[in-house]
Formats: structure tokens, C-alpha cells, sequence
């Protein structure tokens, strides 16, 4: 797992010393400088000071060309009207050309192949490591465009730790986390449950949500160590409808549960580990109706219930000096079953199926790392990917990583990322068609890093082309009436991405990170610019953030063509009134800007929550 070490990276304003270690970008623990693609990393420190229910807020801010879409001040649900659509350089999750992850393993729905946003928490997170760029070399498909990996929190230290943390703000929203951590010897645990709810800025624009999270870790002897953890998430949310068109009994029931098992090695020259998971989840869907346009109540519910089931082995050995080799084979079975329910209507009491299937893939990869004296890195990787309708898909990458001093960084990285159609695509709904094929795409990187000031002040600047085929679209149906998905789409974008980091003194520091996104073809909910800029005081009871988010170039609709841009100002500040007790509060949207995300569903004005945390 990911070290908390002193960073030698762009990710963070603290003390830099020594590279940073990784797992994202390669299964065994990592020197980040080592790496030929990207890795960004929040920390639980700045977690912590995000103040935020949601890991997803502080990604947007924290990781330039990422982006996530929202519709209120909590709750992203699902389906119609549905935000926590995630994109990174012009590729978005809601397509399943993005993975979410915990611990490594894979995290969406097994019949539409998107992840569930709400499901991930920030009390799950010791940190995130988003890798930008593809990263189906080690992961497979749906981490085409790049993974967003969360590493779960453990107690590092023997004793007993327990965090109450709740709040209270705009438009009677309450979050709550209660959070207890365990390490006696080498048995350590953490159990986690949350409860948030808000009435929304809009009527019918409740969501509320529960959470539960448990992880049990033994250290069978110094070399090899078992653990498996359980997270359970459920949210009831109803969506208004666009603004102009307001819609009533537009309400969902969602679970969300995985589990894992892991036994893992770590010798001298060789790791590795053996992991099973299992993800499920059902869904209650009324689609319900917009009276405005004459329409009644729906007869029928929507149901559906997925999973998503796999095995993965690999080891990791340094047969000499500078030489790292990972073979690793992954096992995934997924799919599920929807179907309607009629509640109403001539059609009372019976059902209708949609889809009742699954898919299985098996792989296997082979990664190396090799140093070459100390000026180079060479990184290769190459997977064999085989399913079982589509076929066998074959996955390349290669990079490599210059040392040119002890302060300068030049990687260079050519990698492939591919996707299978979903079970949505080929099976559910007109205009579904079974023959699809695979989605395919190259990333070629270029990427600059120095360090400055012994540490104090650290900068990057990354240049990116994606070269993609194959997108499935939904065109005319060349063979009949009708629409009909198709490969037939091409995606070509470039961008800039720049971050950097100064740490003025003890108590101030000062970070940013932009993104610039060309794209030939308009991709919604993909700024064309993205900039944050934040600043940090801290000093004896206090701990004080603010920041500026600049969003433009934001199509919201491309039929016809809607785009947005605005500022964001948010505040946070917390005040350390004991060893046990703080107190914090934060604001957002504090300018009262007017803007969508969501095309039709304007966004909050200025909010506010403040609350208190508990520590003993």
C-alpha cells in the first residue's frame, strides 16, 4: 500500500524529501518518481481539511483535467437527471471509459458499467491516487481514460483512535461520520458509518444516505498478512426534473455493497497477493412524470439487481538491482437482471424483463520496470485480454522516466486503453445492438517536474494527445429504422495540465493546478478550461483554506450547443478548541454564482455548514 512518507511530488504542500510511494500505476509499492505516466495523490490531510462527505468534490478540486458533474448541494443519484458523471481529459466514467477503485479492485454497476458516485465516501479514503492516462495494461477494460483509486484507511500506530464528526447547514443538510480505529500487535481494524440528508435547493430535491464500512487486517507473521472489509451504502434520492419542466414522483432506492478478501506477501526482493471481491446492488427506480406536459404517473417501477464477481493473482520480483518484473492474472464475472414492474394499469401485477445476463473475462499481464543507472527508468507493460462474446483484446504500453539531477523529472509514455461494450449497450433498451465491439484508444504523454527552494516550491506541466476509434454512438440504424448503437465514433483531443505547490513558510502555503481540454468533437460535462487556486494557513488552534475554481468552456448540451463558466469561492477553517473537541465551518459558492453542471438544474447559491468533531 501507498506510504505516508514526505513527498517529493507535486501533490502536496508539505516537506519534500524523498519520493512518494504509490501503488495505482503499478501493483507493487512505487517510487512515484519511477513511474512513466502520471499519478496524482491526495493525502488524508487534505481530506480532512476539504471537509467535504464526498471524496468527489475534493478530486475536482485537487486533480487538474478532472472533472465531475453535480445537480444540488449533496447526492448525485441515478438514472434520469442523474450528476456524478466523472471525466478526465474528455473521457467520462457514465460511458465506463473511467475506473473507480478501492484497494485495486474494480467498483460499477455490472449492468451499465458506470460507477455509483455516491457510494464513495470520504471516511473509506487514507488517500486517492488518480492515475491520468490509460491504465488497461494492469486493470482492463473501463480504465481506458485512467483509475481513480481509493486506498482504505488503517491504524498505523498500536492504540485505539475514535473521530465523531457532524454538521449542520443550508437547506436543513446534516452529515455525520463516526469513525473508530484499532492496532493491537498485528491485528488492526476500522469501522465507519455515516448518515447525511438534505431537503435540496428545490422542491422534490431530497436525498438521503447511509453508510457503513468495517475492515479487519491480521499479520500472520512478518511476511504475509490477511485482511477483507465489507461497505455497505444506501441512498433514497428524488430528482426534480429540469427547472422549466418540473417533474414529480421522481424517486430512487439504491444499495451498494462490496466486499474483499486479500492475502498478501511481502518479502525482501518479491510481493504480491491474492484478492477476491464481491460488488452488488439494487436499484429502485419511479421514472415519474412532468404534469406540465400532460403526462400522469407511471405504471411501472424499474428493478434491478447487479454484481460483479473476481479473483485476482500477481507477484512482483526483482531479480537484480534496478529491475522490478509483476505477472498478474485477473478473473471478472459480471452482469445482472432488470426488469419493469407495473404497480398500475391493465398491466398490474406483472413484470416485464429487460436483460437477465452475464459476461466473464480472464487476463493476464506482465509489467516491468527496469532503472538504468541512475538517470533512467524504462517501464513497459502488455496484457492479453479475453471475453467471452467479444473475443481477445491486446494491450500495450511503454514509457520512460529521466532523472535529470536530484530536482528535475522528464517522463515520456505512449499507452493503450480499451473498453468492451456494456451490457446496457448491446442488450437494454432500443437502441441496443449485441454485435458491438470494443472501444480503443492511444495516449501519448509528455511530462515535466522540478523541485525548487530545497522542496519549498514545486511545479509541472504535462502535454497529452488521445487518439481514440471505435466509440460506440448511437446512429441511425444503417440497416432498417430506427437508431442503433454503433462503433462508429472518433475522439481526438490534446491538453495542457499544470500544478504546482509553493510552501511560503511553517504556516502559509499556496497551491494551483490548470487544465486546458481541446476536443475536436464537444464532450459534455468536459471544461475546456479548469483552474483552481487555494491557500493554507495554519498555526496553533487554527486551520484556515480558501480557494477560487474557474470553470469555462463547460458544454452543458451539445443539441443545442449550451456551455457555461463561472467562479467558485470557497472557504473552510477549523479551530482546535481542545485535544478532543474542533470546530469547523465552511462555505461554498460564496459569490452567489447563477450557473448549471446539469443542463436544466441550476446550482445553489452561496452555502454554508459548520459542526464539530469529536476525538478520544
Amino acid at each position: 500500500m501507498a506510504q505516508n512518507q514526505k513527498y517529493d511530488t507535486l501533490q502536496s504542500h508539505h516537506t519534500y524529501e524523498i519520493g512518494e510511494v504509490v501503488v495505482t500505476g503499478t501493483r507493487n509499492a512505487t517510487d512515484i518518481r519511477h513511474l512513466s505516466q502520471t499519478v496524482s495523490v491526495i493525502d488524508r490531510p487534505k481530506i480532512d481539511n476539504a471537509m467535504q462527505p464526498s471524496l468527489l468534490p475534493v478530486l475536482t478540486e485537487q486533480v487538474p483535467g478532472l472533472f465531475v458533474t453535480s445537480r444540488g448541494i449533496m447526492g448525485y443519484g441515478v438514472s434520469n437527471g442523474a450528476a456524478g458523471g466523472i471525466s478526465l481529459r474528455g473521457l467520462s466514467g457514465g460511458n465506463a471509459r473511467l475506473m473507480v477503485m478501492i484497494d485495486g479492485h474494480p467498483q460499477y454497476a455490472g449492468i451499465f458499467g458506470h460507477p455509483i458516485s455516491d457510494a464513495y465516501q470520504s471516511f473509506l479514503a487514507e488517500r486517492v491516487e488518480v492515475l491520468r492516462g490509460p491504465a488497461s495494461v494492469l486493470y482492463g477494460s473501463n480504465a481506458m481514460g485512467g483509475v481513480i483509486n481509493i486506498v482504505t484507511r488503517k491504524m498505523q500506530q498500536d492504540g485505539v483512535s475514535t473521530n465523531l464528526h457532524t454538521g449542520y447547514g443550508s437547506y436543513n443538510t446534516l452529515e455525520t461520520e463516526l469513525t473508530n480505529r484499532i492496532r493491537k500487535g498485528r491485528f488492526s481494524s476500522i469501522l465507519s458509518g455515516s448518515y447525511n440528508r438534505t431537503d435540496g435547493h428545490r422542491p422534490d430535491m431530497g436525498f438521503e444516505q447511509y453508510g457503513g464500512y468495517a475492515k479487519l487486517s491480521y499479520e500472520i507473521t512478518d511476511r504475509w498478512s490477511l485482511r477483507g472489509d465489507v461497505n455497505v451504502t444506501h441512498f433514497n434520492a428524488s430528482y426534480p426534473g429540469p427547472a422549466n419542466a418540473p417533474l414529480l414522483d421522481g424517486d430512487q432506492r439504491i444499495t451498494r455493497g462490496v466486499t474483499s478478501l486479500a492475502l498478501e506477501n511481502r518479502y525482501e526482493k518479491s510481493s504480491g497477493a491474492i484478492t477476491f471481491f464481491y460488488n452488488w446492488g439494487n436499484h429502485w427506480i419511479n421514472d415519474g412524470y412532468t404534469p406540465s406536459e400532460g403526462e400522469g404517473p407511471q405504471d411501472d417501477r424499474f428493478l434491478s439487481h447487479d454484481n460483479m464477481m473476481g479473483v485476482s493473482l500477481y507477484q512482483s520480483t526483482r531479480f537484480f538491482k534496478g529491475n522490478r518484473i509483476t505477472l498478474g492474472i485477473d478473473w471478472f464475472r459480471y452482469g445482472g437482471r432488470a426488469w419493469n414492474e407495473y404497480v398500475s394499469g391493465e398491466n398490474v401485477g406483472t413484470t416485464s424483463k429487460l436483460v437477465d445476463k452475464h459476461e466473464n473475462e480472464l487476463a493476464g499481464y506482465v509489467d516491468l520496470r527496469q532503472d538504468i543507472g541512475s538517470w533512467l527508468t524504462f517501464n513497459a507493460g502488455f496484457r492479453a485480454d479475453h471475453h467471452s462474446r467479444v473475443g481477445t483484446e491486446w494491450v500495450p504500453q511503454a514509457g520512460v522516466a529521466f532523472h535529470l539531477s536530484r530536482t528535475i523529472e522528464l517522463k515520456v509514455s505512449a499507452s493503450k486503453g480499451f473498453r468492451y461494450p456494456i451490457l446496457r449497450e448491446m442488450y437494454m433498451f432500443p437502441p441496443q445492438n449485441p454485435d458491438l465491439q470494443p472501444e480503443s484508444m492511444w495516449n501519448y504523454e509528455l511530462a515535466f517536474s522540478q523541485r525548487l527552494m530545497d522542496g519549498r516550491l514545486t511545479y509541472g506541466i504535462n502535454l497529452f494527445y488521445i487518439d481514440g476509434k471505435n466509440l460506440i454512438m448511437t446512429l441511425p440504424n444503417p440497416n432498417g429504422s430506427g437508431m442503433l448503437n454503433q462503433n462508429s465514433g472518433e475522439i481526438k483531443n490534446t491538453g495542457v495540465e499544470v500544478q504546482a505547490d509553493f510552501r511560503i513558510n511553517r504556516w502559509w502555503s499556496v497551491e494551483g493546478n490548470y487544465s486546458y481540454l481541446h476536443m475536436k468533437n464537444p464532450i459534455i460535462a468536459a471544461p475546456k478550461h479548469k483552474l483552481h487556486t487555494g491557500v493554507y494557513f495554519s498555526h496553533g488552534r487554527w486551520n484556515v483554506s480558501t480557494g477560487l475554481q474557474y470553470i469555462a468552456g463547460l458544454y452543458t448540451q451539445t443539441d443545442p450547443v449550451s456551455t457555461e463558466e463561472f467562479v467558485l469561492w470557497n472557504l473552510r477553517a477549523l479551530f482546535q478548541v481542545s485535544r478532543q473537541l474542533s470546530i469547523w465551518a465552511r462555505g461554498e459558492n460564496l459569490l452567489a454564482q447563477q450557473y448549471e453542471i446539469n443542463a436544466g438544474y441550476p446550482m445553489p447559491r452561496a452555502t454554508i455548514m459548520a459542526g464539530f468533531n469529536i476525538n478520544f
